[in-house]
């Protein structure tokens, strides 16, 4: 069962978008530039959050295959063999809704943050 929360977006009244843990926000947020394989998507993800979250190969594929069944990554096509790349590696990239998932995201996170400022909360 995939859990959705409702948010605004678009200029639309509302639409439902999967919800999303912060690992699998941190992994579509890598792959908003290019597709990557795994391990690039564990590099990124730890460079994006200045060496705060370091994914596990576990955690990693467990999440890209619940990304993939709620439709937010895909899966590249096999590329031709290559001097510089491994055949194994299985390459993912971020699907419409998936963006638009993050969109949202980034988009409720700030209003949050908006909230505990106005709370009088400092970060």
């Amino acid at each position: 069962m995939v859990e959705f929360a409702e948010m605004p977006f678009g200029g639309e009244k509302t639409k439902r978008f999967p919800m999303l843990t912060p690992a699998m926000f941190q992994i579509l947020l890598s792959l908003g530039d290019r597709e990557k394989h795994g391990y690039a998507i564990m590099k990124d993800v730890q460079h994006q959050t200045s060496n705060e979250m370091h994914l596990s190969a576990g955690t990693l594929y467990a999440a890209l295959a619940r990304l993939l069944k709620k439709g937010l990554i895909k899966e590249s096509p096999p590329r031709p063999e290559s001097l510089y790349d491994d055949a194994r590696r299985h390459y993912y990239y971020l699907t419409s809704l998936g963006r638009n998932t993050v969109a949202a995201e980034a988009g409720r996170m700030q209003k949050a943050i908006a909230q505990a400022r106005l709370k009088g909360f400092r970060f």
